[in-house]
């Protein structure tokens, strides 16, 4: 049964929308296809996967799973889909579409039509060119990559980790757990440097040098050695360090490729405005691979779990007419847990911020994010409290001068 509704308005126009297909099974498909529902959406919905798996959760992956801890992070069961009707075409990608004639072409070769796309394909990890296909080397993004991390990995053996970022931060707190020596290698000056700017990197650092990381900032990686499976690598000062496994985690890149010639508009990411309309009719985009209009921060993606369902939730609303787009307002969230410390962060932060730390014990730590005299962030280690207060001040656009002395009081 087909429900009729305004979807957008001027972007999709009325009509009785048949079908609506989601690309992308991760968690930003499956939270889409939920709320689609729970807005009222009784029409064909289709949820369409690359991987052969049910849609599961990717933050374990760098933490529970590698610690072994779980093997499965699936999201919802198979009578789920059942349950709500969500058709569940896994193990096949999209590889273009047509927006004229609405019709997906699949890698399968068959086609697929919809009335309303929602485009949900995340990311992949970048590569390092010219490297040597050698066993024994990793990245990190699905759960087959991540067991195969950990099927490598023994107590006593050497890592080096490629990557001072979020998940290569992860990994190495998560195989020191495991009792491995790591080598951690980052060209920037402090691990996090380009997030949460070279102050708060430091505090980064210190924390897992204190765990015993072999943390070697400014420096990457020149080339590895070895055969058949890695034995070492070269790093960027010339240094070489023996090693038994290798993570590589140097970022990644939207899942937009397929979009070549569709006419949807890409900027690192697909281009939406508040709710998730791309400027094609009937084309929509949520999650981490959509570049959706803030209303503080200007058009950016954000790669963190928490936006995925929040995301979702604006983006059913707007499409099946029943959401309040003034209420489209987010204050993004993330957090990263690193040994017993949780890092969360609210708000547009940015390397480029002015950073005042408010606290700091020598492990726990709190900061606020100043932008053109705004609060525009804050971020802290092991204070959440600290950090979930400051929601409504940075919603608000609170002056910097303003929290601060509330903070000295």
């Amino acid at each position: 049964m087909a429900v009729m509704f305004v979807a957008g308005a001027d972007w999709a126009g009325t009509g009785t929308v048949q079908r609506i297909v989601i690309v992308g099974a991760g968690l930003a498909g499956l939270r889409t296809a939920e709320e689609l529902r729970r807005a009222g959406y009784e029409g064909d919905l289709v949820l369409l996967g690359g991987e052969p798996h049910l849609p599961y959760d990717r933050p374990p992956l760098s933490k529970e799973v590698m610690r072994g801890e779980t093997s499965d992070t699936t999201l919802k069961p198979r009578e789920f889909f059942d349950e709500k009707n969500i058709q569940l075409r896994l193990g096949v990608e999209a590889v273009a579409v047509d927006t004229g004639s609405r019709i997906l072409r699949l890698a399968d070769g068959s086609e697929l039509g919809y009335d309303e796309l929602v485009i949900a394909t995340g990311l992949v990890p970048r590569r390092i060119p010219g490297l040597p296909d050698l066993a024994g080397v990793h990245v990190l993004r699905s759960i087959d990559e991540s067991l195969a991390l950990r099927a490598d990995l023994a107590e006593g053996k050497r890592a080096l980790i490629v990557g001072a970022g979020f998940i290569g931060c992860e990994l190495a707190a998560s195989m020191r757990a495991g009792g491995l020596d790591v080598v951690l290698v980052e060209p920037q000056p402090t691990p996090l440097a380009s997030v949460l700017g070279e102050k708060i990197g430091g505090l980064v650092a210190r924390l897992h040098t204190g765990e015993g990381v072999d943390l070697r900032a400014g420096v990457g990686l020149t080339s590895l050695v070895g055969t058949d499976r890695v034995t070492g690598a070269v790093l960027g000062d010339g240094t070489e360090v023996e090693v038994d496994v290798v993570a590589i985690g140097v970022g990644s890149v939207p899942v937009t490729a397929w979009l070549d010639g569709s006419g949807v508009e890409l900027d690192n990411g697909v281009v939406c405005d508040g709710v998730g309309r791309t400027a094609v009719p009937h084309v929509w985009a949520v999650g981490d691979v959509a570049a959706w209009q803030l209303r503080v921060g200007g058009r950016k993606r954000v790669e963190h779990w928490s936006n995925a369902g929040e995301q979702a939730k604006i983006l059913a609303g707007a499409l099946t007419g029943t959401g309040d787009e003034n209420a489209a307002a987010q204050v993004p969230y993330f957090w990263s847990d690193q040994y017993d410390i949780k890092i969360q962060a609210l708000g547009t932060v940015a390397a480029t911020d002015e950073v005042h730390v408010i606290k700091d014990d020598g492990r726990k730590f709190l900061a606020y994010y100043e932008r053109d005299g705004i609060l525009a962030g804050v971020v802290g280690g092991g204070m959440a409290g600290g950090v979930m207060k400051m929601r409504g001040k940075i919603a608000a656009g609170t002056p910097i001068g303003e929290v601060l002395e509330a903070a000295s009081a």
